[in-house]
């Protein structure tokens, strides 16, 4: 079932996390601190949402590479939903070019923290720690033709970058529901 991200206040400070990488390494908030952007996603690799825009997503931290500090978390049950587990994780950053750091929240509790919706969910940061973009990649769709290009974050990126503000006007990332393990559902 596809919902809506939340759309987190504009101005809230990065929730810290401390996480497992699919290479094995670890990586926390604080190893992304200094960089003028920062961008955290909760991807999956199951989701047909995803997988319609991962190259668009490898593409793009490609092209921000050295501008853009960007992370992916994967925050899904992985006992009922394997294609999510680290290998197939691997095969996903292999397949969309990922060079960034995808890392495992299996306890869900970064999910919680930054209240993640769905796969994909944006949230982009300014050099503070402070949420400037939180919305969707482009409108890419599973069910349309439009081209993948990440054009809704790019120019919130491309603003930040430049020192101007970022629009507030924000169109929601509508994906795949986080796979909250039985129990663990936020409140």
């Amino acid at each position: 079932m596809a919902v809506n991200s939340f759309m987190v206040p504009l101005g809230s400070p990065a929730p810290d996390f401390d996480l497992p990488a699919i290479d094995g390494k670890r990586v926390a908030l604080n190893d992304l601190k200094g960089s003028s952007a920062i961008l955290v996603m909760f991807l999956s690799n199951h989701c047909p949402y995803v997988r319609r825009i991962e190259q668009g997503i490898g593409a793009f931290a490609a092209d921000y590479e050295g501008r853009v500090a960007t992370v992916a978390i994967c925050s899904n049950d992985v006992a009922n939903y394997p294609d999510d587990d680290a290998p197939h994780l691997r095969e996903q950053a292999e397949r969309a070019g990922f060079r960034f750091p995808y890392l495992v929240d299996e306890t869900q509790e970064v999910a919680k923290a930054y209240r993640a919706a769905c796969t994909p969910d944006f949230f982009l940061y300014d050099s503070d720690l402070r949420l400037v973009y939180r919305g969707e990649f482009d409108g890419a769709r599973p069910s349309n033709d439009v081209e993948v290009t990440g054009a809704s974050l790019r120019a919130a990126v491309d603003a930040l970058l430049a020192g101007e503000p970022v629009p507030e006007q924000q169109q929601p990332s509508l994906g795949c529901s986080i796979k909250w393990k039985p129990g663990n559902e936020p409140a």
